[in-house]
């Protein structure tokens, strides 16, 4: 089936950001996200998925375990297993981006206390 925003399961997370569920399978989990201006997730890791990240549109900040990067558009970033991170949109034009998780992540989110 050809899949879009228009035809998948969409859902609200976060801070007034949004996700459609393009492929959704125990196996895989693909996803396309939008972040408004100034929002962020919450620091976590994922026990057993790995995770990456295409940027579509806009600049994200992604804050890992020790170090934080920018990825703009047209870039992505791979994400192993246990791997600390956290996206975060600082700029002034909404993120869009896909996010594709092998397996899915469902129930398989550790969230880091903020200090």
């Amino acid at each position: 089936m050809i899949r879009s925003k228009e035809n998948s399961e969409h859902y609200h997370w976060g801070q007034q950001c949004s996700g459609w569920h393009l492929v959704k399978s125990e196996q895989l989990s693909v996803i396309e996200e939008l972040m408004p201006p100034n929002t962020s997730e919450k620091k976590h890791f994922h026990e057993h998925a790995q995770q990456f990240f295409r940027i579509l549109k806009g600049i994200a900040t992604f804050a890992l375990e020790h170090e934080t990067v920018q990825v703009p558009a047209g870039q992505g970033i791979h994400i192993p297993p246990k791997t600390k991170h956290q996206i975060r949109n600082d700029q002034q034009e909404n993120l869009e981006f896909l996010v594709i998780s092998q397996p899915t992540t469902n129930g398989d989110r550790i969230e880091i206390e903020s200090k």
